[in-house]
């Protein structure tokens, strides 16, 4: 993009965020089609990776996935290496009511794999996954041993499962399994830590294979289908609202309200306070932060337990507002510095906490004017259409949520790490300092992209 010959009004650093979203969105996605078991004849799925990576976990989430989807899923346990693997396997397969093989004195762990994977053929099962030993890349002997299970064996898939947090090491590691083993998907887990997994695009580069699946904690159940654009939002702090929104659905909690103002592209500072509420009850708040736009920075550093204090934090200063208040936009906040004052008294915070709130409000009013927006088009569309049923809507409305882009380039809306450093502040665990709320409004579009704009003389007279 040549900057000289844009018009002037074209925000050049939202123009360089979206194109920074949509090449990253490039390289995790190669368009390569991953393996898929089919009903009926038995589909052998062999593991490999590093030591310590989570495949034995891993193993289990993945036969808990296709069991749940009426798949007859099995597990065959061939890491004779390390001490206590089978019993780790053996717990993991119980809790999740899940067959499993394996031998505490066969020390070959192709021998086990063959009599294994022979086993549950003969049983008929139809997703048979083998876990094998962690390796590294100059270990010969481990990797030669990992050709030999795959000879004995001749798995339908091979499936290389990576750390988030392994950072650099991830292509190198990537592309001796890849001449070894040659595995066609990745499942990169542990991504609710505090390494987002951006390891994963150069593995992913540099093999050209698909990421089929994300863990994203300890749980059987902290497993997700990789969606390539909420993976890369949420590496660059964006959030991920149509996962947040499924995950939302799926609790089943009262949400009327909150989705009606979405719906009308609404979002007042009630709305916020009945998400935080919700984010507390939702479960480890390090997955749900990485959901929200902006908040994962908000939490970075910090583990559950200080993220939830922060939370509650804001719910006080909600909870000292009043009905006015907590129904508006927060520009009355704004307008009216000493309610700012007054609020940070009655919930024993700072002002600032109070600003940091607003500043949180005002992204999720950004995103919930443009799904509200793109709510409304599809109605239009669909009675153009002249209906179609309620799935076909869902579906739709879900894709066209996936497709939003991130929240920091067509929509405008800021990250929040390079908020924080405008505002002042480290973006951590502390509160932004010497924040400018006019310099705030403008780095989150009021007047231009995206959002109303507000008036000249918003953030003055304040302190």
């Amino acid at each position: 993009v040549n900057f000289k010959e844009l018009p002037p009004a074209v925000n050049k650093k939202r123009l360089i965020q979206k194109a920074v979203f949509d090449e990253l969105v490039k390289l995790v996605d190669p368009h390569a089609e991953p393996f898929r078991p089919k009903k009926g004849k038995s589909n052998v799925i062999m593991f490999v990776g590093l030591q310590g990576a989570g495949k034995t976990t891993t193993c289990t989430k993945l036969a808990r996935h296709y069991q749940s989807r009426g798949f007859k899923a099995c597990l065959v346990c061939a890491d004779t290496f390390r001490a206590g693997a089978f019993d780790q396997l053996k717990q993991n397969a119980t809790k999740a009511k899940i067959p499993y093989y394996g031998s505490l004195t066969e020390t070959d762990p192709a021998e086990v794999a063959r009599a294994g994977v022979d086993q549950f053929k003969k049983e008929r099962f139809e997703v048979i996954i083998v876990d094998t030993s962690g390796r590294h890349r100059q270990e010969s002997a481990l990797f030669q041993e990992m050709v030999d299970i795959q000879e004995a064996i001749k798995p339908d898939e091979t499936i290389m499962v990576l750390d988030a947090s392994i950072g650099q090491q991830a292509e190198s590691q990537a592309k001796a399994f890849k001449e070894a083993a040659d595995f066609g998907a990745i499942i990169i887990t542990k991504t609710d830590g505090h390494a987002h997994g951006g390891g994963a695009i150069s593995a992913v580069a540099a093999t050209h294979t698909p990421i089929v699946f994300i863990g994203t904690g300890e749980h059987m159940l902290d497993f997700e289908k990789f969606a390539p654009q909420q993976f890369v939002q949420k590496l660059l702090g964006m959030g991920d609202m149509a996962g947040l929104m499924e995950h939302v659905q799926s609790l089943n909690l009262n949400q009327k309200d909150t989705i009606k103002h979405i719906q009308e592209g609404i979002f007042t500072v009630r709305d916020l306070r009945d998400q935080l509420s919700n984010i507390m009850k939702m479960g480890p708040l390090s997955k749900m932060a990485g959901m929200i736009p902006g908040m994962s920075n908000m939490m970075q550093g910090m583990d559950d337990e200080e993220g939830g204090a922060k939370l509650k934090r804001m719910i006080y200063i909600c909870d000292s507002m009043t009905e006015k208040e907590l129904d508006s936009d927060g520009k009355i906040l704004i307008e009216q510095p000493t309610r700012m004052t007054r609020i940070a008294r009655g919930s024993g915070t700072s002002v600032r906490e109070v600003e940091d709130l607003l500043t949180q409000q005002r992204m999720m009013a950004g995103m919930a004017k443009k799904m509200g927006g793109n709510m409304k088009n599809m109605q239009r569309a669909q009675q153009a259409m002249g209906g179609g049923n309620k799935a076909q809507q869902l579906a739709a409305m879900q894709k066209r949520l996936q497709s939003m882009g991130g929240a920091g380039g067509a929509g405008g809306m800021p990250d929040m790490g390079s908020l924080m450093k405008m505002l002042g502040g480290g973006g951590g665990g502390g509160m932004p300092g010497g924040m400018d709320m006019q310099a705030m409004m403008r780095q989150m579009g009021m007047g231009g992209g995206g959002m109303p704009g507000m008036p000249p003389t918003a953030g003055r007279g304040r302190r």
